[in-house]
């Protein structure tokens, strides 16, 4: 879906503004493009603060709205200069671009959901890119293999955390239900128990009799090897996939995505040179 752009040098040099940070004209534009993801967040937040809202709301709005007109004209050229269309829109980067515009405009359908606005946050990850961090994307990509790699393994001991859960709430349900109001159910008391063994401990939930504060205890030790156990899991496969070391060399010049390995020559999606 490619398109030829040696007759279109506008959609060209939108291009290498837009996608591009080598020139400085594509640099220049990301740095300007970071700074108002920056002030965006930062007014976002401002909003919720009651004397800034009383005396500065309106100011608040304005700019608000400016940076999202904005955003939504940097999306419309992203689509339009993009080389495959389809690409940009359902990657990574594409669908983040659109969420960061949505809650704007739904929220003069829906009130407060412009809050939500603070998903642009997530497009500070083109920093990585523009100043030429390449090691922590590379070491991000390792990071995602590891949990990709992990996912087994962690599904099966969440299931069996969940099952011991279920378990413990009940028994302290038939425990304690009598004697302590608050193990009034069995999903108050699965609670108290999800809070217990991952160490959270918040206290507003506690067993009176002795039977339960023994197993309270039994389940507050077994806590410290529930945490140890993803830990060691995502350890060994992050190793492992250290030895692979998958990661970005560039981009490909033809199509959007950029998960190419390590000693790519050429696009695995479309065939191109990179």
């Amino acid at each position: 879906m490619g398109l030829d752009t040696s007759s279109q040098p506008l959609r060209e040099k939108l291009y290498e503004i837009i996608f591009e940070a080598d020139t400085p004209a594509g640099k220049g534009f990301d740095v300007i493009l970071l700074i108002l993801i920056l002030l965006s967040v930062l007014i976002v937040m401002l909003e919720t603060v009651s004397t800034i809202e009383e005396n500065y709301m309106q100011l608040l709005l304005w700019a608000e709205w400016a940076i999202t007109i904005f955003f939504t004209l940097e999306y419309i050229l992203r689509i339009y200069s993009a080389r495959n269309r389809v690409s940009y829109i359902f990657s990574f980067y594409g669908i983040v671009d659109l969420l960061s515009i949505l809650p704007a405009y739904i929220s003069l359908a829906f009130k407060g959901t412009h809050y939500l606005l603070t998903i642009r946050a997530l497009r500070l990850l083109r920093v990585f890119r523009i100043l030429k961090l390449g090691t922590y994307l590379i070491e991000s990509q390792v990071l995602w293999a590891a949990l990709r790699a992990s996912r087994i393994k962690i599904t099966v001991f969440l299931t069996t955390v969940l099952i011991i859960v279920c378990i413990m709430g009940s028994t302290m349900y038939l425990i304690e239900g009598e004697a302590n109001e608050n193990f009034a159910s069995i999903p108050i008391s699965m609670y108290w128990a999800i809070v217990t063994v991952t160490t959270v401990g918040y206290g507003d939930i506690a067993p009176v009799t002795p039977i339960g504060q023994f197993i309270a205890a039994i389940l507050m030790i077994l806590g410290y090897g529930v945490l140890a156990v993803p830990t060691g899991i995502v350890s060994v496969e992050l190793a492992h996939a250290s030895k692979e070391h998958p990661y970005t060399p560039t981009d490909c010049p033809h199509c959007t995505p950029d998960d190419h390995d390590i000693d790519a020559v050429f696009c695995k999606f479309c065939g191109t040179k990179i």
